[in-house]
């Protein structure tokens, strides 16, 4: 499902990702950790096709993101990438559930859909009664429930999660850590968990290591 080959990147002469290689399967589920710095963000980036590596390839659902345009990456990161953020970036004048709305909106689903699969995405993620709210209304345990179904509304094959619990509560944290597993074995999303805590990689088949744009996996570290 997701190829990296040899990717490297730098910026004003610093190398930030330095020959990157790894895959993975279909559902799986893999943690990236490393210290601040260490090429995380970069790496996940070029994986979105929001940027693009100097050098190697990047092969997601059988295309080469490097050989796409800005706008060709665009489509791909609508319908068949999902993002979730520490801080969650929903937009503060729509409710929770127009914010989920919008990633149906942007691919062309007509709005009786939109206002249904919203809905059930809503539900499924346990704040459908927060439907009606606007993200200042909500706890961040309930703004990133939203971010989640809207990352997973368009049924993306990967899940792009970058510090998904680093805005909350140790019981939030807990709650939405546990959700995302749940949702990533029921949909068979892959997902890639940035994160620099520990505990967090429970949910991930398999942890990998950056390290001065130098990635690593312990053998120790893989899951069943």
């Amino acid at each position: 499902m997701l190829s990296v080959g040899a990717v490297s990147k730098a910026y004003q002469n610093r190398r930030v990702l330095n020959e990157v290689s790894f895959a993975m399967n279909s559902g799986e589920r893999v943690a990236l950790m490393g210290p601040s710095g260490s090429g995380k963000s970069t790496l996940l980036n070029c994986l979105s096709g929001l940027d693009t590596p100097d050098e190697g390839t990047i092969i997601f659902d059988g295309e080469e993101l490097t050989r796409l345009s800005p706008d060709e990456r665009t489509l791909l990161r609508r319908g068949r990438l999902g993002s979730i953020f520490q801080f969650f970036h929903l937009l503060p004048t729509l409710t929770a559930l127009e914010n989920v709305a919008l990633s149906l909106q942007l691919n062309n689903y007509s709005a009786s859909e939109q206002a249904q699969l919203a809905m059930d995405m809503l539900e499924e993620v346990d704040v459908a009664h927060r439907a009606k709210a606007f993200p200042r209304e909500m706890s961040g345990g309930e703004m990133q429930r939203v971010a989640i179904a809207r990352a997973l509304v368009i049924k993306p094959k990967l899940l792009l999660a970058d510090e998904p619990t680093g805005n909350l509560d140790t019981k939030n944290g807990e709650r939405v850590l546990n959700l995302i597993e749940a949702l990533s074995e029921a949909h068979q999303v892959g997902l890639i968990l940035v994160t620099h805590q520990e505990e967090t990689t429970r949910i991930c088949h398999r942890t990998l290591h950056i390290h001065d744009g130098i990635l690593s996996e312990d053998a120790l570290e893989s899951r069943a």
